[in-house]
């Protein structure tokens, strides 16, 4: 008579042993589904979002195609002063984002918060590709402008645009934050001449 230790091993042979791994396979089955598919369903819709035009609330977004691409004179910015956000497209990489702006003295700025946290520096890339090639469109009221975003870390215009943008979100922004590089400050400044007519 051989002795087999699978027959003869009593977590495997008793019946109720055998019925609790069951069930516990089938709830792994079932979380694991349960969180598969709003991961899936996420990477799905960030994935569409990149090819769509524009961002969505959560998402960035693909090149901002529809929309009159103003050209001309600088346009008078003060009807931006209660505008909520704009969406904001780099050329490269061509994505867009929905972003806050600020007027101030015929002038428009973006900001971009915690960026010497780890969670800033891992979540928002735009801010070193806009450093790097700072050519970019915006869309306001469904029209398009080409722009050059330009870094400010010191001077007289810091601090009245961080009080711009603190009376207008609430934001408690400071020049210190600003020459900290806790936010970084761009002005979205007139593309130069040579450097228009890029929209994609």
């Amino acid at each position: 008579m051989t002795n087999d230790p699978e027959t003869n091993d009593p977590e495997t042979s008793d019946p109720e042993t055998s019925d609790r791994r069951a069930i516990v396979r089938r709830v792994l089955v079932v979380v694991a589904v349960l969180v598969l598919i709003p991961v899936v369903g996420l990477g799905a819709l960030m994935v569409s979002a990149r090819f769509s035009d524009g961002p969505s609330a959560l998402f960035a977004g693909g090149p901002l195609v529809a929309g009159e691409l103003v050209t001309g004179p600088e346009p008078d910015w003060s009807f931006a002063h209660d505008v909520g956000t704009i969406e904001l497209q780099l050329l490269d990489p061509p994505r867009s984002r929905l972003i806050w702006i600020a007027e101030h003295e015929g002038k428009i700025y973006v900001v971009s918060g915690y960026m010497s946290s780890f969670l800033g520096r891992l979540w928002k890339k735009w801010p070193a590709q806009a450093e790097r090639d700072g050519r970019a469109i915006l869309r306001i009221d469904g029209k398009r402008y080409e722009r050059q975003l330009v870094r400010i870390i010191t001077g007289g215009v810091v601090e009245g645009v961080t009080a711009e943008f603190s009376r207008k979100y609430g934001a408690g922004m400071t020049p210190a934050a600003i020459e900290a590089e806790n936010t970084w400050l761009f002005e979205l400044a007139p593309r130069p001449a040579g450097m228009r007519g890029a929209s994609r």
